[in-house]
């Protein structure tokens, strides 16, 4: 069965956005360790899922860099746009965009269905609800988060859905240069 890996940005202070979604706190000048520690997890997919609300934006900008040749993102951008996506949405009809399907039925059965499916892993990216609705339904298999190196006190967090205590094994934390830790954990599970 595939994978469900989680990937995302965060505060030192646990939040992924400021109140009002800002993201002016992340850090943008990543080394090149970070860059292919990034590259090796994308490479490990092969469908990407997305809260509209994240794919508004991240769909089109991706698309943009992978339009424009002399990019030096232009790699990254390919790889988004050219995976299959599927966002998950309470009030879109139809998508928009190219290599992507709308899921509108419930998130459980939907996620554990493309679990089913054949390919490789799939890797998920959110805004605060769709991230905090993953984790209460325990559908991660694996979270990668990049904690950088800021706090903003107030914020979007992504656990506080949880009902009860989530156990996570620490399988990797590595460090970067320019100031990011990747904390790469996994869920323990009662079999």
């Amino acid at each position: 069965m595939r994978k469900l890996k989680l990937q995302v940005q965060m505060t030192l202070d646990g939040y992924i956005a400021g109140p009002n979604g800002e993201m002016d706190w992340l850090t943008f000048d990543w080394d090149d360790a970070l860059k292919q520690y990034t590259e090796e997890l994308t490479a490990s997919v092969d469908g990407i899922v997305l809260g509209r609300k994240l794919a508004q934006g991240f769909i089109p900008h991706w698309a943009n860099v992978a339009a424009t040749t002399d990019n030096p993102e232009l790699a990254a951008g390919r790889k988004f746009t050219d995976t299959p996506k599927v966002v998950f949405t309470k009030t879109l009809t139809q998508s928009e965009w190219a290599n992507t399907v709308l899921a509108t039925g419930d998130l459980v059965e939907e996620i554990n269905h493309l679990k089913q499916q054949p390919g490789k892993d799939l890797i998920a990216y959110g805004g605060a609800t769709f991230v905090s609705a993953l984790i209460q339904h325990g559908l991660l298999d694996e979270y990668h988060l990049y904690i950088n190196p800021v706090a903003i006190g107030k914020g979007m967090p992504i656990f506080q859905a949880l009902e009860h205590k989530q156990h996570l094994a620490l399988l990797q934390a590595t460090t970067f240069d320019c100031g990011i830790v990747v904390l790469k954990y996994v869920p323990e599970r009662d079999e």
